[in-house]
């Protein structure tokens, strides 16, 4: 006598084997499509200042009242929710002006000045604190960290015919530092490690807005031209702050699932 069990459990066991297979090559394939969603590229453009903080301006904020212009253009690369990579170029100019400030006094008598255009390359890691490079976390304010590595370009002319040499003349050590200042040759070339905090607003999926501030470390006492004649133990540095848009677009990376 046939045994009718097993030939319907048969066809059962064969079925609910293809649903499993199904649905792990479905699973597979929504977990590759999510991930290839992600992989997306960003432009924008900036604008801003640069402040220069230095030897030849007594806050340590830096000289806002020599501020000048800076603008940005970058490219983004999203490699997850969290994390992206920015490649980016910085346009404009530092300055520092000793007579600026009246205190203290000796400032407007030692009447150091100088100004560099400046070009700045740099490659950062962006940290989205809230994870919202996520296709399904666009629209809304997301902060985010960041920092790098980057050059930057100088032509410094810097300006001591103004110094008062009378006035100093019982500080031979200010006299002496301007002569060494004066042989020493100035930076063309100098790196800098970017660092900063922003935060931005996605418009649309494709177009968002963004305000950020970035501190250079730099590892010279020269962007100012000078170093022996004021404070040769503090380095030089500068700062932007800038805002922005970005807008964001697919790659033609895609996958798509089988029809079952």
């Amino acid at each position: 006598m046939r045994d009718c069990t097993a030939e319907i459990n048969r066809p059962m066991k064969t079925t609910v084997t293809a649903n499993i297979i199904i649905a792990l090559v479905c699973g597979e394939c929504l977990k590759s499509q999510a991930q290839l969603n992600i992989l997306k590229y960003e432009i924008g453009v900036g604008a801003g200042i640069f402040v220069y903080q230095g030897d030849l301006t007594p806050s340590r904020l830096g000289s806002y009242k020599t501020l000048k212009p800076a603008c940005s253009v970058s490219l983004t690369k999203i490699i997850s929710p969290m994390f992206s990579l920015r490649s980016s170029i910085s346009l404009g100019a530092l300055k520092g002006d000793d007579s600026k400030y009246d205190e203290p006094a000796y400032r407007k008598q030692r009447n150091l000045k100088f100004s560099s255009p400046i070009v700045e390359i740099s490659e950062l890691l962006v940290a989205d604190l809230l994870k919202n490079n996520s296709p399904k976390r666009y629209f809304g304010f997301s902060p985010f960290v960041f920092t790098g590595i980057g050059f930057s370009f100088l032509n410094i002319k810097r300006d001591y015919s103004g110094f008062n040499e009378e006035y100093f003349a019982g500080e031979t050590r200010t006299i002496e530092g301007l002569n060494a200042d004066a042989k020493h040759t100035l930076p063309k070339l100098i790196p800098v490690i970017p660092m900063g905090i922003g935060i931005k607003y996605s418009i649309t999926e494709k177009i968002s807005i963004n305000a950020e501030t970035t501190y250079r470390l730099t590892f010279t006492d020269y962007i100012d031209g000078f170093s022996q004649a004021a404070n040769a133990a503090r380095k030089d540095s500068y700062q932007s702050h800038t805002v922005g848009i970005a807008y964001r677009f697919l790659t033609n990376n895609s996958v798509k699932c089988p029809v079952f």
